[in-house]
């Protein structure tokens, strides 16, 4: 349950990483100018280290995986499609990052469960009821109101933040197909892993056709990359802990601890940079949060039902 020790320590755990990792991109990308390719293949590959070392050597986020390689070839091939979702999130997050505020990207980002129905609908055919449908409403209306009244609001850092929805939700859903599919029991470790390393592998070449090598040489300096080095350790750990709390609740309290999580995300944002946010903008923000906690009521009533 939630309110165990090592579930509450998983989410104190994911809060912090997750608060770091959010505005060191943002001082990483808007202050030191660091290019956003290298950036991002920088935080993958970490991930990719670490999630190695943490399959023998947990340090307490899962156990230690004892049958390591030995996956279905079925499980490889949806942990390649997980790596290039998961590619697609770390980049576009860093882009919308740079060309608008943090609370306008968390707000945007908060309105995932309107993909999140789409893309169970396509991929794994899952259909939801009229409540959960109409619990979609209010995210729609506040996602509107927050983009009309955004002080920083820009195109291309909104269809970013956008992009990044839909696959961040992309990679949920195949993250819990694969899973679902996987006879033996994978290791939050594991899975980092082999979701990491196919990422890296999809994003290398992309990187090195599209980087923009003047400004990734020119703003990378020893300290500069030791920075990226530790932002690569927060995003380890924020996104290992939000499988390790994923072991101890439901699929549902773990939508309502990321919607809570969001709104500190944005409301410490907008305390720290002093954002500029209009009373509308800010209603907004306060309906898409309300609307997600109502979408998580819904899916827990519609699955209880279905029980």
């Amino acid at each position: 349950g939630l309110w165990s020790v090592p579930a509450v320590l998983s989410f104190i755990a994911w809060c912090i990483s997750s608060f770091l990792c959010l505005f060191m991109n943002k001082y990483t990308l808007s202050t030191l100018g660091v290019e956003a390719f290298f950036f991002s293949l920088i935080q993958i590959a970490v991930s990719v280290v670490l999630g190695f070392i943490n399959m023998y050597i947990p340090c307490y986020m899962g156990k230690p995986t004892k049958d390591w390689g030995r996956r279905s070839q079925k499980f490889y091939t949806s942990m390649g499609f997980v790596g290039i979702s998961r590619f697609l999130v770390v980049f576009l997050s860093l882009l919308s990052l740079e060309y608008v505020a943090v609370s306008f990207t968390e707000t945007v980002k908060s309105s995932a469960p309107l993909f999140t129905v789409v893309i169970s609908w396509l991929v794994v055919g899952e259909r939801n009821g009229l409540p959960v449908l109409l619990s979609l409403i209010p995210i729609m209306l506040g996602l509107m109101m927050c983009t009309h009244y955004e002080a920083s609001y820009n195109m291309m850092g909104f269809m970013a933040a956008m992009g990044t929805n839909l696959a961040e939700c992309l990679q949920f859903v195949l993250s819990k197909k694969a899973l679902s599919t996987d006879i033996t029991k994978t290791t939050p470790a594991e899975f980092q892993f082999y979701s990491c390393l196919a990422s890296t592998v999809i994003q290398l070449p992309i990187c090195l056709f599209f980087m923009d090598y003047s400004t990734a040489f020119d703003s990378t300096t020893m300290l500069t990359f030791a920075w990226m080095l530790v932002n690569g350790l927060m995003y380890h750990v924020q996104t290992m802990t939000a499988w390790v709390l994923m072991e101890y609740v439901s699929p549902v309290t773990h939508s309502v601890c990321n919607t809570v999580k969001r709104a500190m995300a944005i409301w410490l944002s907008i305390y720290f940079y002093g954002n500029p946010v209009t009373f509308l903008g800010g209603v907004g923000t306060v309906v898409v949060i309300l609307g997600v906690l109502f979408y998580n009521k819904a899916r827990e009533h519609e699955q209880n039902s279905f029980k």
